[in-house]
């Protein structure tokens, strides 16, 4: 079962100038892309972009492109091209056509390249890399032209193609766009269009040794594409003067325009790429997909729910301001989204043996799996001697306002007895190990006569009960900005208690759970079966996706 809420469109600035363009006849449908590279997993930026834009193109009848920005070989894997698509799906939408890769345009790329060398606007430079940033200038010091900016297009010509035959070394020259050394843009100061990189590509092999630059080779991919809005982050801001510039100087019809939005900054979470590399590379997580990951894959496994990260993105909308946001936020949205689509169940995480002194046999009753949903169905809740409840669930002393079981009190067994403790058992530490207990045999689905029971607490039958493998995910970080302080390396604030693994008990209705089955266990929390370890009919393993409300703000205080 899924969520079928499909709330209307926010309004934000981006719609706004589809509006108009459509409005005046500048297009006759719109056309975005989402173009990451494939050199690492998405991340929950990434799916705000990819909500932004499969969004923008599904509300307007439009199409959306999934393109792979390939042009950083040594980075790059098959492995993140083919999650990054799993994800995009996942997350419920679909891009226009077959998969696009800048790479389909590098023959396209080269001869664009030896236009703008045609018309004395672009130039191969001998300048190392150091001594590039140094003629670069600063941004209060103009830049200094290069000696090679001056060359014929002739030498231009033909040190171009030598670049791409192959005769020199990885570094030894670049081909620079000719723009202005003295721009207050340092985007604009030459930027390089070409470097030689000897490293095997994922899809065109060893054919290559010279890759077209981003700025480069974005605007053109746009191009080629007809794409009617790149829709991008702040950072790039800067960049759209270059990107207008390769476009206005290129025999390309058609030329689409940039909008920058604000990215995402979700507090207790990093999504540098580099860093979140750097995580599983130092087995700080178990890899991208370690539900504690800001990744769309650790999320999915942690039980996130598609449905709520698509109904996140609408909340906190689209804007240039700043968009930081505090994680309760994206809690709340899956809170909600597993609050109407999962089934309740009971597990017992933390386990307190209870024996109940007048009780033989077994006894059952049908519970619901959700009380706002029957056409979830029900299941049986059994009931026996030998019982387990939560440890938490019990007091010798009753505090000020206890609702729940203490010595000598009685609570109700959810979707059983009124229940009274008799006695607690302790070990040689003086720790309670067990509860003796009696119930009143006439309180099965009723209250009982003269008296008023207050609390209700949950249990399982040990005869009925299933081991699990319980993980208590928390958040990653202790502080909202784990990255903020450059001076601080960020992993000096990773949180001891991100993940608890603890055995637990589950009831019998979950003994064939699927993989990323999804439940709130009551009282306790919403839980997802794992989607690599758990085995259904076997090893049971469940995640805690969410708490039942957020107790963060409280818990903080005491880490």
């Amino acid at each position: 079962m899924s969520s079928t809420r499909t709330p209307a469109p926010v309004s934000n600035f981006i719609r706004a100038i589809i509006d108009a363009d459509l409005a005046r006849g500048l297009h006759n449908r719109i056309v975005t892309r989402f173009p990451p590279e494939p050199n690492g997993y998405l991340h929950v930026g990434h799916a705000k972009s990819i909500c932004l834009n499969f969004g923008l193109a599904e509300d307007y009848q439009g199409q959306c492109n999934l393109r792979f920005d390939d042009t950083n070989p040594e980075k790059e894997s098959d492995e993140y091209a083919q999650s990054i698509q799993e994800d995009v799906r996942w997350l419920g939408f679909q891009w226009s056509g077959d998969v696009h890769w800048a790479s389909d345009y590098f023959d396209a790329l080269y001869d664009f390249a030896v236009e703008l060398i045609n018309k004395g606007l672009a130039y191969v430079d001998d300048l190392s890399a150091e001594e590039m940033r140094e003629y670069r200038g600063t941004l209060t010091q103009a830049g200094r032209n290069s000696p090679y900016r001056d060359r014929t297009v002739a030498e231009n010509l033909d040190l171009f193609a030598r670049m791409k035959a192959g005769e020199y070394a990885d570094g030894a020259k670049v081909l620079r766009a000719k723009i202005d050394m003295a721009s207050s843009n340092i985007n604009m100061r030459d930027p390089a269009i070409y470097r030689i990189r000897r490293a095997h590509h994922i899809r065109t092999g060893d054919a290559w040794c010279i890759y077209p630059m981003y700025d480069y080779t974005h605007c053109i991919s746009d191009a080629l594409e007809g794409i009617t809005h790149s829709i991008c982050t702040l950072e790039f801001e800067d960049h759209r003067p270059l990107y207008d510039w390769v476009l206005d100087n290129l025999s390309i019809a058609c030329h689409p325009r940039q909008y920058e939005f604000s990215r995402l900054e979700l507090h207790y979470t990093i999504t540098s790429k580099r860093k979140l590399l750097q995580l599983v590379n130092n087995q700080q997580v178990s890899g991208w997909d370690d539900p504690r990951m800001p990744t769309i894959s650790g999320m999915r496994r942690r039980g996130y729910t598609a449905a709520g990260i698509r109904e996140f993105s609408r909340r906190i909308g689209v804007s240039k301001s700043g968009n930081s946001v505090d994680m309760a936020v994206m809690e709340g949205a899956i809170r909600e989204d597993l609050e109407a689509i999962a089934p309740r169940v009971v597990a017992v995480i933390h386990p307190l043996r209870v024996t109940i002194t007048n009780f033989e046999g077994a006894a059952e009753r049908e519970a619901d799996f959700h009380p706002q949903h029957p056409e979830l169905g029900s299941r049986v809740v059994s009931f026996g001697r030998e019982l387990v409840i939560e440890a938490d669930d019990f007091a010798e002393v009753a505090p000020p306002g206890w609702k729940r079981l203490s010595l000598g009190g009685e609570v109700r067994l959810r979707h059983s007895y009124v229940m009274r403790c008799d006695e607690a058992v302790k070990d040689e530490a003086g720790r309670v190990v067990e509860l003796r207990c009696s119930i009143d045999h006439a309180t099965l689905g009723k209250n009982p006569e003269g008296r008023k029971v207050r609390g209700v607490i949950h249990f399982l039958s040990c005869e009925h009960a299933l081991p699990a493998e319980i993980r208590l995910y928390d958040r990653l970080f202790t502080v909202p900005a784990p990255d903020a302080d450059k001076e601080v390396d960020f992993c000096t604030y990773l949180n001891p208690r991100s993940l608890t693994v603890v055995p637990g008990w589950v009831e019998s209705s979950v003994k064939d759970a699927a993989p990323e089955t999804r439940y709130q266990f009551e009282r306790l929390g919403y839980f997802c079966s794992d989607r690599r370890d758990h085995q259904p009919g076997g090893k049971l393993v469940f995640n805690r996706t969410v708490t039942l409300k957020d107790s963060w703000t409280k818990e903080a205080g005491s880490l």
